[in-house]
């Protein structure tokens, strides 16, 4: 009879220890399983991370590569107000007006006799060196007129869909006028149409 419980007891024992080993057994193979389903996943998800991450790399250096080819349009501006400054100084004379202007009347007065007459004392003195004065006002008046020409006819040659900017256009039209302006005054004057020299008698 104690035989019989100790054979009893002992299978008992076993068969908890099976039953342990195989449930042992089934949650190592869950773990397994779960954990060969997440790592795919997590290496699927990091290709498709560093795929997107690449394409945005990419296309950030293209807008980069296509901005640094661009032009800025400084140069533009910069001959839109070298064009209006012209234009300016077309009208005022300038400095190298004035020079050419005195230089011209010193070679009348000592090209010009004291016996000559006095028509031709004044054309020598000062219609000569009022048409130096009108003819470098002309020149200037022409740069400007050029260089208003060129900045505003810039874009239609350059990167299509290129907007230049409003005050580019603005100031260069600016340049373009007061070059109109300067040129036909200085055509004008250089004529004797406009401030013509007096009548000797």
């Amino acid at each position: 009879m104690g035989t019989e419980t100790v054979d009893q007891a002992g299978a008992e024992t076993g068969t908890e220890a099976a039953e342990a080993k195989r449930d042992g057994e089934t949650v190592g193979a869950t773990e397994k399983d779960a954990k060969d389903r997440a790592t795919p996943a997590s290496e699927d998800t990091g290709g498709v991370d560093d795929g997107r991450l690449a394409e945005d790399a990419e296309d950030a250096d293209v807008v980069d590569a296509v901005e640094e080819s661009r032009p800025s349009g400084i140069g533009l501006g910069a001959g839109a107000v070298v064009s209006a400054a012209l234009g300016l100084v077309s009208l005022s004379g300038g400095w190298i007006g004035t020079v050419a202007s005195a230089r011209q009347t010193l070679i009348g007065q000592l090209e010009t006799s004291s016996s000559a007459s006095v028509a031709h004392q004044v054309q020598a003195v000062y219609g000569d060196a009022w048409q130096a004065t009108a003819l470098w006002a002309g020149l200037f008046a022409l740069a400007a007129l050029v260089t208003g020409v060129v900045v505003l006819a810039r874009p239609a040659f350059g990167a299509p869909g290129r907007v230049q900017a409003p005050w580019i256009k603005s100031v260069a039209w600016a340049g373009v006028a007061l070059g109109v302006i300067g040129l036909l005054l200085a055509v004008l004057k250089y004529t004797d149409a406009l401030l013509g020299l007096p009548s000797a008698g």
